[in-house]
């Protein structure tokens, strides 16, 4: 029988234990919580101090008003855009953690998840169950189809393409992931074209709820202003979040997860530790095409209008957002994904304001965007959080 001490030091190694655990699953969700908070502090302090400078060369509105207005729903925008690039931008930093190159073919994952979605809500719409199909198991099967779907679909690409070509210079396998990218598109454009799905495919859902209000505020103008989150929206931010605790997960916590790590530090020796090196590369592409697929079917059910080419700069945005968080990082991801759907809300919403209307926000959100990549790959190329590297001895 254990001694008291010794029963004692074996709670303390178990409290130790589960502290370490819950602080590996869920300390990245406080990360990502300073970054949002940081994010809507900085940039709103610096879209109101405009306001303030530039009060008065306005005679139709007040600009400061204004400003603080739209200001709430804003930053929930923000949120909306920075998950959708995070959630994108897991699958990017997967492979990377693993093989170190870019996988551009996992833009054209995403959209397979968002056509996957399509066929299936067109499935229960010609079977004429649709209007009465739970919202929430409909987003769960969705989910779940798309996943499956792209996943497999990444772990075929990675056998067929990437595979043969695995030792081969890193410039070589860029150019097969722009192919196989190109390949993706033209080929779910055939599929859809010949299928009630069409080139421009509609999102058929049935009733997800409605929008969720978060806040009333006091207008000094007239009516009190409601900051609203529709559906849709709240449902792909929670998806996120659930997504990143299954990533940090599987991979700080699990035997897989750490099987990845080795792969992803020493893929020699780790074969020599009797890992199967093909397998966990496999297994990454599916987890990482399963993400992608997962992202694409939230997308599709939130815009409810796809296309063949309707994950090329979500994927390209996603990239940036990756290289943004400290490309290979996980939480990194999803931070950089963050960061860069509030700079690019920001941009869309004021700069019109501020320019009365000279220049529309929206058409320049991208520019903002990929200066963003420039200025980050110019002077902070590790990101935000720093690559995940490990130094080799």
């Amino acid at each position: 029988m254990a001694t008291q001490s010794e029963a004692g030091a074996i709670s303390a190694g178990t409290r130790r234990t589960t502290r370490m655990l819950l602080n590996q699953i869920f300390g990245p969700l406080l990360q990502i919580l300073y970054f949002v908070i940081g994010s809507a502090v900085i940039l709103g302090t610096i879209v109101i101090l405009l306001a303030f400078l530039l009060q008065g060369t306005r005679s139709d509105i007040n600009l400061l008003q204004g400003t603080l207005i739209i200001l709430p729903q804003v930053i929930v925008d923000s949120l909306v855009r920075g998950f959708l690039y995070a959630m994108i931008a897991l699958g990017y930093t997967m492979v990377y953690g693993v093989l170190e190159f870019i996988n551009f073919a996992h833009g054209e994952i995403f959209m397979v998840g968002a056509f996957v979605v399509a066929g299936f809500g067109l499935m229960l719409n010609s079977a004429g169950i649709l209007g009465d199909f739970p919202g929430i198991l409909f987003v769960i099967i969705s989910v779940l189809l798309g996943a499956a779907v792209s996943g497999i679909l990444a772990v075929s690409v990675e056998r067929v393409a990437y595979r043969p070509l695995r030792n081969s210079p890193k410039l070589v396998l860029l150019i097969s992931t722009i192919g196989m990218s190109l390949v993706l598109q033209d080929l779910v454009r055939i599929i859809a074209t010949s299928t009630p799905l069409g080139f421009n495919a509609r999102v058929l859902t049935p009733d997800l709820g409605s929008a969720i209000r978060l806040a009333t505020l006091p207008n000094p103008g007239g009516n009190d202003i409601n900051v609203i989150i529709d559906a849709r929206s709240m449902i792909f931010i929670l998806a996120s979040i659930v997504m990143l605790i299954f990533l940090n997960y599987l991979v700080n916590v699990t035997r897989v997860g750490k099987a990845m790590r080795a792969v992803a530090q020493d893929r020699p020796t780790a074969s020599l530790m009797g890992i199967n090196v093909n397998n966990i590369i496999a297994l990454t592409f599916l987890v990482g095409g399963a993400l992608g697929g997962a992202a694409g079917v939230l997308f599709g059910i939130r815009v409810q209008a796809i296309n063949p080419y309707v994950g090329f700069l979500p994927g390209l945005k996603a990239f940036t957002a990756a290289v943004l968080g400290g490309i290979g990082n996980i939480t990194g991801a999803m931070v950089g994904g963050i960061v860069l759907g509030f700079l690019e809300a920001f941009v869309a919403s004021y700069l019109s304001l501020f320019t009365a209307g000279a220049f529309a926000g929206a058409n320049y959100a991208d520019i903002a965007a990929f200066s963003i990549l420039i200025i980050i790959l110019i002077f902070k190329p590790e990101g935000l959080l720093g690559e995940a590297t490990v130094q080799k001895v």
